[in-house]
């Protein structure tokens, strides 16, 4: 069924349609203060489903081309056909985690405002990088290759960082939360890989 792709068209109409539409926007936005006082939980979906601008948008559905493609297809290659659910597990369950800390710091602030799809497709990168810790990938502008892992603790690291030093607009929190729902929900459907990630990288 290939969700990635279905996720991918599906964010991509969404958001374009949001570009014009501040009010579609406003209501499928994340936004910790009307999820508290309102009860809006749903914005812990739909914010996924818009971004900030186009460049925004096509790095995200970028990423998730490259990685959703690989671990939709492994996963359906490890649990046969109900990988093709737990890959939609894994996306919306990413979806949904990322913004937790951001949520209960945010919570009471009536300005706060957030949007875009980063921390699911972290979720993804990362359970790529669990999969396949070695394979080799180039970040730019960076003209060299680089193993998986290697950039995977250097992610997890910066967005550590950033998360408590940034003021910059950018959602650092959900991405290392989105990394870290993906490491360990891809330990949980599948505990050999373990086992795997390990023996690869010692």
């Amino acid at each position: 069924m290939n969700f990635y792709l279905w996720i991918l068209i599906l964010t991509t109409l969404i958001s374009v349609l949001a570009f014009s539409s501040s009010n579609l926007m406003s209501k499928m936005m994340f936004r910790p203060y009307q999820i508290y006082e309102h009860g809006e939980w749903y914005r812990f979906f739909t914010y996924g489903l818009v971004h900030a601008d186009l460049i925004h948008l096509l790095v995200n559905m970028w990423v998730l081309y490259i990685f959703g493609s690989v671990v939709e297809t492994s996963l359906v290659q490890l649990k046969g056909f109900r990988g093709e659910m737990f890959f939609l597990m894994l996306y919306v369950g990413g979806l949904v985690f990322s913004p937790l800390l951001s949520f209960q710091k945010h919570k009471k602030d009536i300005f706060y405002s957030a949007v875009g799809a980063s921390g699911a497709i972290s979720a993804v990168v990362f359970a790529f990088i669990i999969m396949y810790p070695l394979a080799p990938l180039m970040i730019f502008p960076i003209p060299i290759q680089i193993p998986a892992v290697f950039f995977g603790i250097a992610y997890v690291i910066y967005s550590w960082y950033m998360s408590r030093k940034a003021n910059d607009q950018i959602g650092h929190d959900a991405h290392l939360l989105g990394a870290i729902y993906g490491i360990v929900f891809m330990f949980i459907i599948e505990p050999r890989l373990i086992l795997h990630f390990f023996s690869k990288i010692f």
